[in-house]
């Protein structure tokens, strides 16, 4: 006779354990490696000595957090992760402060982020409290691993996978949620003559009631073949267009801004609409709150006049306005906003058989963007303080 696993023997539902960062494990590495030369360093190629780990059953819930050296998952064949894709994670870094201790920008941001796309792909629920906890403390077994040069930072990869052995197209009841460090330095380099980019919209990265705003690993794969062909014509990275308006979307994984002259002499900087289509950066959401707080006078971008107002403006923006205002010269800068990237200038965009060139300052970035990064990397590193977003790991 089946047994069913629903109910326990007195008839009552069985007890699903809430994810407790208290019952942690650790487990250190016996040796530890070297720390490599963080110039060296090729983004996402470098491991941690450890890694954290936990495990969801259907029966039984969370199971016991533990840190222990970074090693290979053991996985069933059948699981849903390999053919369904059931993968989730996020994207955040740990900064060295002022006084040596490490830090996370808006953390909060990436765990409600992370239990959205959870939820989009029926992945078990969780306490974003208690992850956030856990990450926190492999962020203290691995401090060492954070680089002190500026720029530079500890890569996070919370990441949750179901582990549902069985090929029936059902959703995953089981799932293996971990966390892998990595240390990272900039991720382009030499875009001191900005990116080139191709605006491609017979392919897309997402559609309206798909999952462009969630970060789940089945939006990456389909642009990986468009990049290659983009690669082969001199551009590095995909301007992703939607629809027979062409409306933008992002840039490769990043958020999109422009920054277009005002007639009145201040500017306009404007983004794509969060309309389901495009992920809800936390760069692109910081990015936005900055800019309206220069604008009202709570803060000062370097390089940027206290006087010139910045206007953001959420809505949509299609290649043929792009480029109208290109052509007219009114666009002063263009720039991806991300984790990884922080903010990168756009230097030209292939469209239609021409090249928009836009406009590319000494060093890449313009006064608005480059005043932008100075200040979301000062407040990561705690140097300046701006709505508690620099949150201290111990």
């Amino acid at each position: 006779m089946a047994i069913d696993h629903t109910q326990k023997t007195n008839g009552a539902a069985p007890h699903h354990a809430e994810l407790d960062a208290s019952k942690l494990v650790v487990t250190l590495a016996s040796e530890l490696k070297p720390i490599p030369d963080p110039e060296t360093l090729v983004f996402g190629q470098t491991q941690t000595d450890h890694m954290l780990v936990v495990n969801y059953d259907p029966i039984t819930g969370w199971g016991i957090p533990e840190i222990k050296p970074y090693g290979p998952l053991s996985l069933d064949p059948m699981s849903s992760c390999f053919h369904y894709c059931p993968n989730v994670f996020e994207g955040m870094k740990a900064y060295t402060g002022a006084n040596g201790e490490a830090r996370l920008f808006r953390p909060d941001k990436n765990m409600a982020r992370l239990a959205r796309s959870a939820e989009r792909v029926a992945l078990p629920p969780f306490d974003t409290k208690a992850v956030l906890e856990l990450i926190k403390k492999l962020v203290e077994v691995d401090a060492r691993w954070i680089p002190t040069i500026p720029g530079y930072s500890l890569y996070i990869r919370p990441t949750i996978i179901g582990t549902r052995a069985a090929l029936g197209v059902a959703a995953s009841d089981s799932a293996c949620l971990y966390v892998i460090l990595t240390p990272a330095g900039p991720y382009f380099r030499g875009t001191a003559k900005g990116i080139p980019l191709l605006a491609v919209g017979e392919s897309v990265r997402s559609w309206p009631g798909g999952t462009g705003g969630h970060k789940l690993g089945l939006n990456y794969a389909p642009g990986f073949l468009p990049q290659r062909i983009a690669a082969k014509q001199g551009y590095e990275q995909i301007l992703w267009l939607l629809g027979d308006d062409e409306k933008i979307t992002e840039v490769g994984a990043m958020n999109f801004f422009v920054a277009v002259q005002r007639e009145d002499g201040d500017v306009d900087l404007i983004t794509p609409a969060l309309d389901g289509t495009i992920l809800p950066g936390i760069t692109r959401e910081s990015t936005l709150a900055l800019a309206d707080a220069h604008t009202s006078s709570k803060i000062t971008l370097p390089g940027v006049p206290a006087t010139k107002k910045i206007f953001t403006h959420e809505r949509p923006v299609t290649m043929a306005e792009l480029a109208k205002h290109v052509d007219a010269g009114r666009v002063l800068e263009c720039f991806g906003v991300g984790t990884a990237v922080l903010v990168a200038p756009v230097g030209r965009i292939g469209w239609k058989g021409r090249d928009l060139v836009l406009p590319v300052y000494e060093g890449g970035l313009g006064p608005i963007g480059k005043g932008l990064e100075q200040t979301i990397l000062a407040i990561q590193t705690g140097r300046q303080e701006f709505e508690g977003w620099s949150v201290p790991c111990f």
